[in-house]
């Protein structure tokens, strides 16, 4: 197993702070990776459908556009956070509508999935949070999302997918609440070899979990921090 320093050193996040070669890629990895935050943050601040994908559409391509990567302020290392104050200063900013990239013209947009991202708001947004602490419960859902998926994928090619399908419910479960005995039945196996596939998964999810939120971070010791204060936006 990777040890944080190991995987740490190679990290989207460090590429960027680097200001190298790949830190343009790096950046634009990592804005495609969690955009949908940053899109709901500005539909929350009464902007219409239509403005919120302009609004944040432009704003990536102004920060993709810079050259002075290791200027970038870092907040505290985190990028969740210089993302957010990124976007604040953005938005204070952006007066003349005339001025907006649109969609559609000469710059080079994300491709981003914007009716999925309508969608998903418009049921998120039944939960009433103030902004920021709306930003940060659906930063984490991003997140645990991208490793579950990782996970999905790693089973896939592994030959084991079915019986993921049964045991990523465990993942996210209180302790006791899926009795291991039900899915031992529906999967043909013995409960206690389902006990020991559940470990193990769980196991590799707490990895994949780490390795992904270290990719936001510019310090390994902030790991345990950062995961604490993205799974505490669900309390």
């Amino acid at each position: 197993m990777s040890t944080p320093d190991e995987f740490f050193a190679t990290t989207r996040w460090t590429m960027v702070r680097a200001a190298g070669a790949s830190a343009g890629d790096a950046l634009e990895s990592l804005c495609v990776a969690y955009w949908y935050p940053l899109y709901a943050y500005v539909r929350r601040h009464g902007y219409s459908k239509e403005d919120a994908e302009d609004l944040t559409q432009a704003f990536f391509a102004k920060l993709l556009a810079r050259q002075d990567f290791a200027g970038l302020k870092q907040e505290n290392g985190r990028f969740r956070a210089f993302l957010l104050a990124a976007l604040k200063n953005f938005l204070a900013n952006e007066r003349d509508r005339a001025g907006r990239l649109k969609r559609g013209g000469s710059i080079t947009h994300l491709s981003l999935d914007w009716q999925s991202a309508d969608t998903q708001f418009q049921i998120a947004d039944r939960v009433q949070l103030p902004p920021d602490a709306a930003y940060d419960r659906e930063w984490a859902l991003v997140l645990l999302e991208k490793v579950i998926v990782q996970l999905r994928d790693e089973a896939e090619a592994e030959g084991w997918l079915v019986r993921f399908e049964h045991f990523k419910a465990y993942l996210t479960a209180e302790k006791n609440e899926i009795p291991y005995a039900t899915t031992a039945a529906a999967l043909s196996m013995e409960e206690s070899a389902v006990r020991v596939a559940v470990h193990r998964l769980r196991k590799r999810y707490r990895e994949f979990l780490r390795k992904e939120v270290a990719h936001t971070l510019s310090d390994p010791d902030m790991i345990a921090e950062e995961l604490a204060a993205l799974l505490g936006a669900f309390h």
